[in-house]
């Protein structure tokens, strides 16, 4: 029998762990945290994992989006309602071009924590704690704001649990139906310079949607037409925030990380002997893993031993993050290892985090032709090894901000200063994001 339990993970070197300055304070905060009710169900997570055997098999595409980290500052009900109108929008042109379901998985209500390269950063010419998102402590650049705090784990439950509750009134509630999304993504293509190269897909779309009601369908009373399924998932990175909320379910006996229906492992903790792959392999969730361009064949392949053992489809989605430069080199070879090992893996694309790089005013940035590019490369690769491209992993926010260069709006460097409000990472605005989903319609298409 497995010798897993939701704290076996304490007996492996855990990477990326904050050094919390009072373990007391930590215990209870873990202590309540483990009382209180599980943020996501089972068969919630049970029934992504189907909808993830699906984009495994060919059948379905995987549109994963949202936030590089949430922010306890920037939180309510139009940052969330903006952010799922996006994702939303981006499905329905990914649907209508691939002629596929799209499995529609937020990073959102849990995406608080970041890893981080150095434990410090420079800031305004001093140095001070390395911020670690707001669930561990603030961004504020002072080295008492950079303290870990525990009661932030405690805060970001509570934020989680608000967060979810309106996600599932918007996408249940009428918010998601069809013909509204469309006609945001027509707003989108007629007042934007840019998206009007995108008519003839809009246009498309709304033929076939005349087409339908022409046929007798009822759109307002076809209930797949106005409410979504969505879930949710971050990475799995403060282990005891995830091992506080591990519930054993009543029915099947498994163990679920009930923070998320979908938990993934960063590049940099994905150590098959580390604690963190150690936490994921005995939850039941369906599981991620993000590959960057130093992965091996050999470590890839172990990686997937270790989270998929049993070769279930849908368990495990592979990210790849390899730059737009190195992908075609970097990834091909790893697609054949993971095919030949038999593991009916989903592989997904994260094309921003292999590209972001520093601009001349210091604010780090990324290219919206770079991050093209490298899906491109991603799905010419996939094709080349005979694997089906199953979807692509974004960081975006439905405000208006200036964070990423390029796009429909052109965003210059000189434009970065307006709006660049990211707690860490930049972000793709709502017209770049769209842009980004009818630029992947068209390789879907092809």
């Amino acid at each position: 029998m497995s010798t897993w339990t939701p704290e076996s993970w304490r007996a492996r070197p855990a990477a990326q762990q904050p050094e919390w300055p009072d373990p007391h304070r930590l215990d209870q905060a873990l202590k309540q945290l483990s009382g209180l009710p599980p943020l996501v169900f089972a068969g919630e997570a049970a029934s992504l994992r189907r909808a993830l055997a699906q984009v495994a098999r060919g059948e379905a595409f995987l549109l994963q989006a949202g936030d590089c980290a949430e922010s306890f500052a920037d939180f309510g009900a139009d940052t969330i309602r903006d952010k799922l109108k996006v994702i939303l929008q981006m499905a329905v042109v990914l649907t209508y071009a691939g002629g596929v379901p799209v499995v529609k998985l937020g990073r959102i209500a849990g995406q608080f924590a970041k890893p981080r390269s150095s434990p410090t950063e420079v800031v305004g010419g001093v140095e001070v704690p390395a911020f670690r998102g707001h669930i561990v402590n603030d961004d504020a650049p002072s080295p008492q704001a950079r303290i870990p705090d525990p009661d932030r784990l405690v805060r970001a439950y509570h934020q989680s649990a608000s967060t979810l509750n309106l996600l599932r009134a918007f996408t249940k509630g009428g918010y998601a139906d069809l013909s509204q999304v469309h006609v945001w993504n027509q707003e989108f293509v007629a007042s934007s310079p840019g998206g009007r190269q995108y008519a003839a897909v809009a246009d498309e779309i709304e033929r076939a949607l005349r087409f339908m009601r022409a046929c007798g369908i009822n759109l307002g009373d076809e209930k797949d037409l106005h409410q979504v399924d969505f879930w949710t998932s971050h990475e799995a990175l403060i282990l005891g925030y995830e091992e506080a909320l591990t519930r054993r379910d009543s029915l099947s006996g498994d163990w679920y990380d009930c923070s998320a229906h979908l938990l993934w492992v960063g590049e940099r903790t994905r150590q098959p002997d580390g604690a963190h792959v150690e936490f994921l392999s005995g939850i039941a969730n369906p599981v991620g893993a993000k590959v960057g361009p130093g992965a091996t064949p050999e470590e890839v392949v172990t990686l997937c031993g270790r989270l998929d053992p049993d070769r279930q489809p849908g368990r495990l989605t592979l990210v790849s993050r390899m730059g737009a430069e190195a992908v075609g080199e970097t990834l091909p070879p790893l697609l054949r290892a993971v095919a030949a090992s038999g593991h009916p893996v989903v592989w997904a694309c994260d094309p921003m985090h292999g590209n972001t790089f520093t601009g001349p005013g210091g604010r780090k940035t990324r290219h919206f032709e770079h991050v093209v590019a490298e899906i491109s490369g991603f799905f010419d690769a996939c094709r080349s090894a005979g694997t089906w491209p199953g979807g692509v992993h974004v960081e975006l926010t439905g405000d208006n901000v200036t964070e990423c260069l390029g796009g429909s709006e052109a965003i210059g460097e000189d434009d970065l200063e307006l709006r660049y409000t990211t707690t860490c990472d930049p972000r793709l605005n709502g017209r770049q994001s769209l842009d980004l989903a009818f630029r992947v319609a068209d390789l879907l298409r092809r």
